[in-house]
């Protein structure tokens, strides 16, 4: 069974550093490629590779005290929208009666026209027996019969021929 108390420690890995040669100290290189990685040498003789850290720009900070556009464009149409609303309201109070008035002539209208759809076959009924002289209901004057036609028509099939009779009485 294996002993938990004594845990192997853990495995560090340290860079192992490069000694200038002879020849001279090793020049800071950069990587072909890549920008934003440079090599640097450190005082005690590592290299070193890495993302060079650059500074972005920000955008400058708003002033204390001062307030967005969008805030000054909202204040600014607020009392225009309210006043709009209230003047619509206020036109509407105003033309409520005429509104009333204007309803109630509507209504007459469409039962003038009614009664005219009414009315128009009635009078022409009267006036053509005027005319013609058929006052059979007061028991004075000829008495003229009416004439009936009728039509026999017959076809036999969806597309077939048709054939009738009229016959005047």
């Amino acid at each position: 069974m294996p002993d938990h108390a004594h845990t192997p420690a853990p495995v560090i890995h340290h860079p192992v550093p490069l000694h200038p040669t002879a020849h001279g100290a090793v020049a800071p290189a950069a990587p072909a490629g890549l920008p934003a990685v440079t090599s640097v040498q450190l005082p005690d003789g590592r290299i070193v590779t890495g993302y060079t850290l650059t500074s972005t720009p920000t955008a400058p900070a708003r002033p204390a005290g001062s307030v967005p556009a969008w805030a000054k464009t909202t204040a600014l149409l607020a009392p225009t929208v309210g006043g709009g609303v209230a003047a619509g309201g206020i036109g509407l109070s105003y033309a409520a009666p005429g509104l009333i008035a204007m309803s109630h002539a509507l209504w007459s209208a469409a039962a003038l026209l009614v009664a005219t759809v009414i009315a128009v076959p009635l009078a022409l009924r009267t006036a053509r027996r005027a005319l013609t002289g058929n006052h059979s209901s007061t028991g004075g004057g000829p008495v003229r019969t009416t004439t009936h036609i009728t039509q026999n028509i017959t076809a036999t099939g969806l597309f077939g021929h048709a054939n009738g009779t009229i016959n005047h009485h």
